[in-house]
């Protein structure tokens, strides 16, 4: 089959990364890319084998491209996915969808009525791993579900600028707290309750700690972080004949079920790499090319459900975005 062919509006950090590894698949071409440090936009070109175009109307205006990839930050994503979805493109979309649910909401309604795909680019969704343990749970393996708690405690901050700035929407919650939180709304669906804490400095949340409450009283605790290390990564899920362990933000390396003392199943991702981008970009190609409208791996109705849950523990903890760029 011939190379999905796509445009990338941002060619920063994660788009470098993701690059590399969909190009070295030999599925994926990048024709065209887009972002306003100019001479970011060269090197990624350069490297790629791409056009850097002037602009972002340029590079979604040629007809060679089968999709677009928008992994610029966080504020920018309402602007460039409209951008693209009024072009006539269909839109892959980086995490956070957008800063509000308002946008999302407006985005999924112009990708409706024009008939485009569209879909959150959020890879734990793609991972056969995490797929893995909703297998597990729908299928009762470790029984009735009591409780799952979640840490994710990395000192990004300085992952990129972007991170630490309010302008751009910066901050914990965006950046790295919407992973448990869509996951725990993968496995459980919409809370019933949601109480929320966090630590504010400088104009954006540096952690936060939040209980949901789901259907049957399962409760999920969340606690995140981008200003240190204490608990890392981790996830389990306490069930009434045993639990489940795993890494949950890329969940692509294994995941482990135990059962009384001695049982212990450990399911591994073989297909692909630690940190892999391909299975999930292979997989929108192929729905792209199937005529699909949406994901299947991600619905639009769950992106929509996770940015109308962060905008309630946004209000909880007092986060307003002011002064957008």
């Amino acid at each position: 089959m011939d190379q999905f062919r796509w445009c990338f509006i941002g060619t920063g950090r994660l788009a470098n990364q993701v690059a590399k590894q969909i190009i070295e698949s030999g599925n994926h071409e990048i024709v065209t890319c887009f972002s306003r440090n100019q001479e970011k936009c060269k090197e990624f070109a350069e490297k790629y084998h791409a056009q850097a175009c002037d602009s972002s109307e340029e590079a979604l205006r040629s007809d060679q491209i089968n999709g677009v990839y928008i992994v610029t930050p966080h504020n920018a994503h309402f602007r460039y996915v409209r951008q693209a979805l009024e072009a006539g493109k269909s839109v892959l979309c980086e995490k956070a969808f957008t800063v509000t649910s308002q946008e999302t909401d407006e985005l999924i309604r112009i990708a409706h009525e024009k008939k485009l795909y569209l879909a959150e680019a959020m890879w734990t969704w793609f991972s056969p791993c995490a797929n893995q343990v909703k297998k597990w749970i729908d299928e009762k393996e470790i029984g009735e579900i009591k409780d799952v708690s979640f840490t994710y405690h990395m000192k990004s901050i300085n992952y990129a600028p972007r991170v630490s700035d309010p302008r751009r929407a910066g901050g914990a919650l965006l950046d790295i707290t919407v992973y448990p939180i869509t996951y725990a709304y993968r496995l459980f669906g919409f809370p019933e309750t949601i109480d929320s804490k966090a630590v504010l400095s400088n104009g954006i949340d540096v952690s936060e700690d939040i209980a949901l409450t789901f259907r049957d009283g399962i409760k999920a605790s969340i606690s995140a972080s981008i200003i240190d290390m204490k608990g890392l990564e981790k996830m389990r899920i306490n069930g009434s004949k045993g639990m489940i362990t795993s890494s949950f933000y890329h969940a692509s390396t294994k995941t482990v079920l135990r059962k009384g003392l001695f049982y212990k199943r450990i399911f591994r991702s073989s297909k692909q790499p630690f940190n892999s981008y391909v299975d999930e970009f292979d997989t929108v190609a192929s729905e792209i090319r199937e005529g699909l409208l949406e994901s299947r791996m991600v619905p639009l109705s769950a992106t929509s459900d996770v940015m109308h849950i962060m905008d309630e523990i946004r209000s909880q903890i007092g986060l307003v975005y002011d002064n957008l760029e």
